[in-house]
Order: structure tokens, then C-alpha cells, then sequence
């Protein structure tokens, strides 16, 4: 399969790293963190596949004004000094021109609190979150290319308000990325006169779910709104409607679909809806949901689409085109400006915009529904 051939190649080119010299000197080297092993394991695989395609598609054709791409790939297990540390490695050792994906809003959140990005002077580009630190207040840093929870978190509230659904549980993961969204969902309470009847959480790097499941099951929300990773989610899910069949569950985009399927079964996922920050991979009319299939099936012929890869692979365009307009000699400072001067970048029938004092390009966020297959549907 080949998550595990690319998880095998990771963990080899982690041990060897120390005795084996950087590649020909015009690489430009990009540094990628993800968790790969731990809760998050799943999705890190699938955001390391989603920009590996591209990457390897760009190689393919020559690389960058002269230059290949080297993606050195880490392993942080979801576990903020190990990000913290894996970053300076990048950075450091590895003389990474740019860092690509992460995820954890706390984790992102350790690197700006000890100022390793604005130390590098380094780019960060399409991390696999939407936390309202690493926005506000404004660092130039970060090129975020998906909406923030507090878009999402709107569009779930308003979407339940409309359907009359004012009565709102929260369970959130009890870390940054877990009050960021609660935060969103208060916030949009307030906006459109829905109520917060309760809120519960979870430790993160857990699933320990029942306190929370029960304490929200006895209070018969109208709906509860999900802040929580992948396996968290599927655990609530499953213990909230042992106890509690009627309420919506609603869940923010970083969980995957087809993860839930196979940890629930359809029928216990079936009603489940999820925001997703980025289109349909499965769209037909889109020129980059087309392109992204193709070298799915080109580069990774056993995987499936999923937005997370998919999210991923529209980060890795957005960064291919800053480091193509940084020139042949390209820098940190280069990367960071020409970033910066992605104004209306069409991407393939999807636009992301960047400014002087804009690292959010899109604000682009949809719910959908999962079905009786386990599939999604708009």
C-alpha cells in the first residue's frame, strides 16, 4: 500500500538523516512536520500524500527554475516539542527555504510563542488548521489557503438556525484548536440567537469521551457541534448516540470521512454533517479537482480521494508558484514576498489571495452531509 511505503521511506530517511549529506546543492529543500503516528496519524499520512503528488509531479518536469525539490518529510506525532524541535531541525540542519502543511492549532501555536518562524525568517504555508491565534493578531509568517474555524463554526450555526436548531451543545478537544472553535460557536451563537446549553471536553491524544458524551446526552441539545480530531470524534459519535438518538451531530472539517466509516459503520455516521474548507476532489468541474485526480492515480494508484489530500494539494500549488515567481537565486525573504503577491491566484477554477497584510486566502466553507454509504454529499 502506499501510506505504508511512504511511512517506511519517512521513518528510514529520519534514521539515516544524521550520516546522510543534503542533496546537490540547487535543491531547494521544504520542510514538512505532520503527525504520522498517534491519533492523527491518518490524516498526516494523507497531508504528506496530498503535496507529495505535487511535488513529485513538478520534479517530474524539471523542478523550479533550475532547481529540484527535496521534501523532507518528519514525523511530530501530534506532540508540540516535537514540532518545536522537528522545525528547528528543518530549519537548522535541513536549510529548509520553506516549511509546508503541520497540523495543531497549539502545536503552530508553540512556534510563533518562541518566535522560531520569525527567528528563520521562514514561510509557513497551508497548515492543516483553521485556529484563530495564528490569524489574529496579523503575523506574516503563515499563508493559510483554508477558511478559519470561526467561518465554519458560522456555517454550521447558521445552517441549524435556518432548519430551526437554536439549542447547541459544543464538544471540543481541551487544547488551542478546541477553544478556537468553541470560541467560533459561542460567537455565532450569539450572532444568529442560538444557545450554548452546554459544553464538554476531551484531553487531547485521547478518547476518553464518556464524561463529556453523558454530560451533553442529559442536557437534549437540538444539535452538537464537534471540535475534535478524527478518533475523538468517531468515539463521541458513537457513545453520544447510545445515549441520545435524536440530536445533530455536526463535526469541523479536519476529520476524515472515510476514517469515521470504517471506525462506525455507515449507519451510526449516517446525518453526520461536516464542514469542508476546500471543493469537492471528486468535482468534475473543476480544472484542479481534475488535475489532483489524475496524479492521484498516477503517483498513488491504491489511495482514494479525500479532501485532506486533496486541501494539501492546493497548498502545494500555492507554494510551487511563490517559489517559481522567487526567481532562479530564490531566498527565504524572496519566498516570503512573492507569497505575498498572490492576489486572485487562480489555481485551477479555485482562487487564493494573499497581501501585504492578508495570510488568509480563502474563506470558502460548505457543510455537508454524510449519507447511507458513508459517502458525503452537498
Amino acid at each position: 500500500m502506499f501510506i505504508k511505503r511512504l511511512l517506511s521511506l519517512v521513518f528510514l530517511c529520519s534514521a539515516a538523516h544524521a550520516a546522510t549529506p543534503p542533496d546537490a546543492p540547487g535543491d531547494l529543500v521544504i520542510g514538512h512536520v505532520a503527525p504520522l503516528s498517534g491519533v492523527l496519524a491518518k490524516t498526516g499520512q494523507q497531508m504528506v500524500l496530498g503535496g507529495k503528488i505535487y511535488f513529485d509531479h513538478i520534479n517530474a518536469k524539471g523542478g523550479i527554475n533550475g532547481h529540484k525539490l527535496r521534501v523532507v518529510v518528519k514525523d511530530d506525532g501530534y506532540k508540540v516539542e516535537e514540532t518545536v524541535r522537528l522545525t528547528r531541525e528543518a530549519i537548522e540542519v535541513d536549510k529548509a527555504i520553506a516549511l509546508f502543511g503541520y497540523a495543531g492549532t497549539g502545536n503552530i501555536s508553540e512556534l510563533l510563542k518562541r518566535n522560531v518562524l520569525s527567528a528563520a525568517n521562514i514561510p509557513l504555508v497551508a497548515p492543516y488548521t483553521g485556529g484563530e491565534p495564528l490569524r489574529k493578531p496579523f503575523n506574516p509568517y503563515i499563508f493559510h489557503v483554508r477558511a478559519g474555524y470561526a467561518d465554519e463554526t458560522e456555517a454550521m450555526v447558521r445552517q441549524l438556525v435556518t432548519t430551526g436548531g437554536k439549542s447547541i451543545g459544543v464538544f471540543y478537544q481541551n487544547d488551542a484548536f478546541g477553544l478556537a472553535g468553541l470560541d467560533g460557536v459561542e460567537a455565532a451563537a450569539a450572532k444568529h440567537g442560538a444557545t450554548v446549553v452546554g459544553k464538554a471536553s476531551y484531553e487531547k491524544n485521547t478518547q476518553d469521551v464518556e464524561q463529556a458524551a453523558t454530560a451533553l446526552a442529559k442536557l437534549n441539545p437540538r444539535a452538537v457541534i464537534m471540535i475534535s480530531v478524527t478518533q475523538s470524534t468517531a468515539a463521541f459519535i458513537k457513545r453520544f448516540r447510545e445515549l441520545n438518538g435524536s440530536a445533530l451531530l455536526f463535526s469541523i472539517s479536519v476529520v476524515n470521512v472515510n476514517d469515521l466509516a470504517t471506525l462506525l459503520g455507515n449507519e451510526t455516521l449516517r446525518g453526520v454533517g461536516i464542514t469542508q474548507v476546500a471543493p469537492s476532489p471528486m468535482s468534475g468541474l473543476l480544472t484542479v479537482a481534475n488535475e489532483y485526480r489524475t496524479l492521484l492515480k498516477k503517483y498513488a494508484p491504491q489511495e482514494e480521494p479525500n479532501y485532506t489530500s486533496f486541501e494539501e494539494f492546493l497548498g502545494a500549488k500555492v507554494l510551487v508558484e511563490g517559489l517559481r515567481r522567487s526567481g532562479t537565486n530564490p531566498t527565504r525573504s524572496k519566498l516570503m514576498e512573492a507569497l505575498a503577491s498572490l492576489k486572485n491566484f487562480d489555481l485551477g477554477g479555485y482562487d487564493i489571495s494573499f497581501g501585504e497584510t492578508n495570510r488568509v486566502g480563502s474563506k470558502f466553507v460548505e457543510v455537508t452531509m454524510v449519507n447511507g454509504s458513508g459517502k458525503l454529499k452537498r
